[in-house]
């Protein structure tokens, strides 16, 4: 049987971890749910949200995979082939599957904005119509849609020391100090004090059940949480590495990574509009429509544009990776292929699934699914339904199929564990109560019952 690989230390788990952690969902996601929704008070609840139930997730994959040595497919199924067993090993693997492709014209749109800014165009993306324009035309977004995924392939087809490991112990330290240098800039843009105090400080009259509902849901999309990627990684974590200090480290970088996208848009957004609601509550397009027009309004506003925008690119190659390392790591378990053969059909997939969502606004345009567009059905699909779902999965495994004290000795096995009462505490009783919370609103929100 072939050796499984294994991360050479500590420090590349938990950077590649992170990178997974810390993608289009800090950087993207993060800011504008946080200007929509509270501001401090979002990030008050978000912050309490990962140290409880994000902690007990990322440590109960994690176990889960280094225990078993297997990809989420394999790890369920070791502890027995029952039906359940089977369903929630299948849902954890192919929701990567499901991510990575549309995930990745997200990715395109970042090449995208990046190269515009890289040879001057900042008055032309902060045109009113320069983005609704660019997704329009469907081969255009194919093209950097295609860029970003054998950006991606690339480094996948290097394995997990040479390929995600090296690359990740590259880009991570380069993010941060883009985030800071970036955040640096936007806070200290006049006018950005207020937008800074917005973000910061929680005010409780900012807040709504629906506050609550938005944080557990982006938690889910920062952390990597039900998508496969922890038990795969944990997979390749050696027995000696201390699973909690690990964690802890994955919840302080994605912390201040969201922290720092925080800072790094809502003070200029705030400043540039001088704390308008509409501005604020502009959604997705915060980062793709809104921010141009903030960098045009600056003395270096095309310095400003390449620096956020490879950050974006950076963070959001760390998580594609995470991603579809996770599909090909079940692959080759599943189907017992190499990583090369594996890494080609995973790519494939991305191809496929992902022209959907990169022609959707364009040529496909036509085409919609409960009223969606490719993209956000795909998204809609993974998000808000299949991974509350793996979630409530990994929650019945650990608590009714392998049982608290089992996790709890592979965790000691090499540390003491801190925080088990916490543990304890979220995978018994708190956390199914969370994602039953989650999935029921996302779904009453699509029907149209509710507004998130």
């Amino acid at each position: 049987m072939k050796e499984r690989s294994k991360f050479s230390g500590k420090l590349g788990f938990v950077l590649a971890a992170a990178g997974s952690a810390v993608g289009l969902g800090n950087i993207w996601r993060f800011p504008y749910l946080a200007a929509k929704y509270g501001g401090g008070i979002f990030l008050l609840i978000y912050l309490i949200l990962v140290l409880t139930f994000g902690y007990a997730m990322i440590m109960s994959e994690s176990a889960i995979g280094r225990m078993t040595r297997k990809s989420p497919v394999g790890a369920f199924q070791f502890f027995g082939k029952s039906l359940p067993l089977k369903f929630g090993g299948w849902i954890n693997a192919i929701i990567p599957m499901l991510i990575v492709p549309y995930y990745s014209v997200i990715g395109g749109w970042v090449c995208k904005y990046l190269y515009e800014y890289a040879i001057g165009h900042v008055h032309q993306v902060a045109s009113d119509t320069y983005f609704s324009n660019f997704i329009k035309d469907g081969w255009n977004v194919e093209l950097f849609f295609i860029i970003f995924c054998l950006m991606t392939l690339v480094i996948i087809f290097g394995g997990v020391q040479n390929g995600i490991e090296k690359v990740s112990k590259i880009m991570m330290p380069i993010l941060v100090l883009l985030a800071v240098i970036v955040a640096v800039y936007s806070v200290t843009r006049p006018g950005a004090l207020a937008g800074v105090k917005y973000f910061l400080i929680p005010n409780f009259k900012n807040f709504s059940l629906m506050t609550l509902v938005t944080a557990m849901g982006q938690m889910f999309y920062s952390l990597s949480i039900a998508m496969g990627i922890l038990i795969t990684f944990g997979s390749y974590m050696k027995k000696e590495f201390d699973i909690e200090s690990a964690t802890s480290n994955v919840e302080v970088f994605d912390t201040v990574i969201a922290i720092l996208a925080g800072l790094m848009i809502i003070p200029a957004v705030f400043a540039f509009s001088n704390g308008n609601a509409k501005a604020l509550g502009a959604g997705p397009s915060l980062m793709f429509i809104t921010l141009p027009k903030v960098f045009n309004s600056m003395g270096a506003g095309g310095f400003a544009g390449v620096a956020f925008f490879l950050l974006v690119l950076l963070a959001a190659l760390t998580s594609s990776i995470a991603l579809t390392e996770s599909a090909v790591s079940t692959f080759e378990d599943e189907l017992g292929w190499d990583r090369k053969k594996s890494t080609v059909l995973m790519g494939v997939i991305m191809i496929a699934l992902g022209t959907l969502s990169s022609l959707g606004f364009g040529p496909l345009h036509f085409i919609s699914i409960l009223g969606m567009d490719f993209l956000d059905f795909f998204d809609f699909l993974t998000n808000s339904v299949m991974m509350p779902i793996a979630a409530l999965s990994i929650c019945f495994l650990v608590t009714r199929v392998i049982g608290i004290e089992k996790i709890s000795a592979e965790i000691e096995h090499s540390s003491k564990f801190k925080r088990k009462k916490i543990y304890i505490l979220m995978m018994k009783y708190i956390a199914p109560i969370f994602i039953i919370v989650i999935l029921i609103s996302s779904i009453l929100n699509v029907l149209g019952i509710i507004s998130m």
